[in-house]
């Protein structure tokens, strides 16, 4: 063997040997820092045995009704003498009382005899038949006292008969006392503009419900040790308001005893955290919930709280099903328009389009607001197939994202509608993504297979438009 293999020989066997020490070295060190914790150095009698432990005989208190008492007295002191009281009956002689053990009486139904018996008390009342007694005359005849009637008293005339008097007027509802503090109400209506489907003016349990909502919410319950301003806590819990891609949302038990919005000013003795379960794209992982439940824990610390945290198998499972869900329901239809002739020029396209009723967007997509709605929400957008800087298309994509629309808006039929108003004005054809033309009887059957589209996400308790369901497919 050459120099260079036995040195790597020596310098394993050094590392080996080295690593072994270092390891006794540790074990020794757990061994002595257990023994240290465990270790006891006052006396425990309940842990002496042998000859340490004092032998001492225990007695236990008996009762022995066959022997006479030796501890009391036979006899007691008379009392002494009260002293007389003034128009008092003449005192009782004291008497001695004699405590002996005797035996307990019988009764002997031999020695028993009547004239023994106390004779009970009887009520001498007349038998019926008999003849009562006769009643002694008086002495002397008394004079009778002449008796005088008092004239009648004079009859008052009939008063005229009194109107009813008018029913009072109910108390007025006395409204109960509000527990919000100022500037409570705008902040709710902030939380509620930036959550999609909400809509400021809200009630604060309802908006609480569309941020830890159970259904597409994993739902984990803050025991509070004491109740917590929204002002403390805010800034800790902006620390952690999304795992991965779900996002995270807070909600408090307020002093007015309902859930709301945690907002600055209120005060809270219960919390509670909601990580949304599925996306468009995933599901909640185990990854994601073991950060969540590692970050929350230290939040709970900052705070003053401990989370409940629910079975990391089952959310699993919820997770998964949801998500599910969600990929079999993420349709999205589209319009296409074809120019019949020359492209259309952009100047010219985005004044017809703006005509319609289109919105455009920063990116360069124009957006069909529903008007009638609530908020800023959109029934279909539009695209040019083009980039920003081009001059011309010949061809337009009317998109309507089926989910995030309400069925009450009708966004397919008003998106056809639109698309066949923009072919007259525009010279174009209605055709598919294979360029082909629809003609009305293929847009119907289509419109058909929405409606049951929509009747599937009403029985999963997910409507389509809600604020649940812009949540998962957003």
């Amino acid at each position: 063997m050459t120099d260079l293999q036995m040195s790597l020989i020596a310098a394993g066997g050094v590392f080996v040997v080295g690593v072994v020490t270092y390891n006794k070295w540790q074990e020794y060190k757990a061994r002595k820092s257990v023994e240290r914790a465990f270790a006891s150095d006052h006396d425990d009698v309940l842990m002496r045995t042998g000859e340490g432990a004092p032998a001492t005989e225990r007695s236990e208190p008996m009762f022995d009704l066959g022997m006479p008492s030796a501890t009391l007295p036979a006899t007691l002191p008379a009392n002494p003498p009260a002293a007389p009281v003034a128009g008092a009956a003449a005192p009782v002689k004291d008497t001695e009382f004699t405590y002996t053990r005797v035996n307990e009486p019988t009764l002997d139904a031999d020695a028993f005899t009547v004239a023994d018996t106390k004779p009970e008390p009887q009520l001498d009342a007349p038998v019926l038949g008999d003849t009562p007694a006769p009643v002694a005359a008086p002495a002397a005849e008394e004079t009778p006292v002449p008796v005088t009637t008092p004239a009648p008293a004079p009859v008052p005339a009939p008063a005229a008969p009194v109107a009813p008097a008018a029913p009072a007027a109910p108390a007025a509802p006395v409204a109960p006392p509000s527990y919000r503090a100022a500037g409570a109400t705008a902040a709710q209506d902030a939380v509620a503009a930036s959550l999609p489907g909400t809509r400021p003016g809200m009630p604060p349990a309802e908006l609480a419900e569309c941020l830890v909502d159970p259904l597409i919410d994993c739902m984990i319950p803050l025991a509070l040790e004491a109740p917590v301003r929204g002002d403390k806590i805010l800034p800790t819990l902006h620390g952690l308001r999304r795992v991965g891609n779900k996002p995270i949302h807070y909600i408090g038990f307020a002093v007015s005893g309902e859930w709301e919005a945690i907002v600055h000013g209120g005060v809270y003795t219960k919390l509670q955290a909601g990580v949304q379960m599925a996306t468009r794209t995933t599901a909640l992982n185990e990854l994601e919930y073991s950060e969540l439940v590692t970050r929350l824990r230290a939040v709970g610390d900052d705070i003053g709280a401990e989370p409940h945290v629910p079975d990391m198998i089952e959310v699993m499972s919820e997770a998964r099903t949801l998500h599910r869900f969600v990929a079999g329901h993420d349709a999205q239809l589209s319009v296409n328009l074809a120019a019949n002739g020359a492209p259309w020029a952009m100047s010219t396209l985005i004044g017809a389009l703006e005509n319609a009723g289109f919105d455009v967007r920063p990116d360069g997509r124009f957006a069909m607001p529903d008007r009638d709605g609530a908020g800023n929400s959109v029934l279909f957008t539009l695209s040019t197939n083009v980039t920003l800087g081009a001059d011309t298309t010949s061809r337009l994509t009317l998109l309507l994202d089926v989910p995030c629309v309400s069925p009450a808006r009708d966004p397919f039929g008003r998106m056809v509608d639109t698309a066949r108003a923009l072919t007259q004005r525009l010279d174009a054809t209605i055709v598919d993504d294979g360029n082909q033309p629809l003609e009305a009887e293929a847009l119907d059957e289509i419109k058909g297979q929405v409606v049951e589209f929509y009747a599937e996400m009403d029985a999963a308790d997910i409507a389509a438009g809600s604020t649940r369901a812009l949540r998962l497919f957003s």
